[in-house]
């Protein structure tokens, strides 16, 4: 079975578009506001107008209050929500609980022990997000960092999961052949600038996952 795609960080109706055309099935919409690709509560509702259902909308959050996941996820019609920051299996399971919505946890990898921790939240979350670990005091993600894809050999959880972290057009076959990945994220990937989504990108990095 084909990987899914999911094109992470869209801000803008072209980028909606461009995932849609080159056929990924999910979008990321980023409510972390320190991040160039941060969308505001207004415009995640246009975006979502944009998707209809042609393709499902990941909120992503880091360390967010309920607040702020509460206006997200009305706002962009979210079909589940992507924790990005710190969040410990309780509070995964308690933002699960209390909006009803598939969840997912970004993991940070960069040592066999980050990939085990993926157990910690068997019973948490739905998803499960290896994506690369940052330097300390850079973004959580997007940075276009990658990391030892062998390191997932390590993993015999339940839950399903995905791989993100310096995915392009020019690995992303080689990441799927090599990890056997379900599903694979990109965001720095498909951009001419940070925060800035290249529909040409888009649909070659859509092209080569499908080979």
């Amino acid at each position: 079975m084909a990987a899914q795609i999911k094109i992470c960080g869209v801000s803008s109706p072209e980028a909606i578009r461009a995932s849609i055309t080159a056929g990924a099935e999910w979008c990321g919409l980023n409510f972390y506001r320190p991040s160039p690709r941060f969308v505001s509560s207004d415009i995640a509702a246009r975006l979502a107008d944009v998707a209809g259902t042609a393709i499902r909308k990941a909120g992503v959050f880091v360390d967010a209050d309920d607040e702020l996941l509460s206006l997200a996820v009305v706002a962009g019609k979210l079909d589940a929500i992507q924790l990005h920051g710190h969040e410990t299996p309780e509070r995964a399971a308690e933002v699960r609980a209390r909006f009803g919505l598939p969840l997912w946890k970004v993991l940070s990898v960069e040592s066999a022990e980050d990939v085990v921790r993926a157990d910690l939240y068997a019973q948490a979350a739905d998803f499960i997000l290896f994506d690369a670990k940052t330097p300390k005091g850079m973004m959580p993600g997007g940075m276009g960092h990658q990391f030892d894809w062998s390191l997932l050999r390590l993993y015999n959880g339940a839950l399903p999961w995905g791989l993100a972290g310096g995915l392009t057009a020019a690995n992303v076959a080689d990441a799927i052949r090599l990890t056997g990945a379900p599903l694979v994220d990109t965001s720095s990937g498909v951009e001419s600038a940070p925060g800035i989504k290249d529909v040409d990108k888009i649909a070659a990095f859509c092209k080569a996952a499908r080979l």
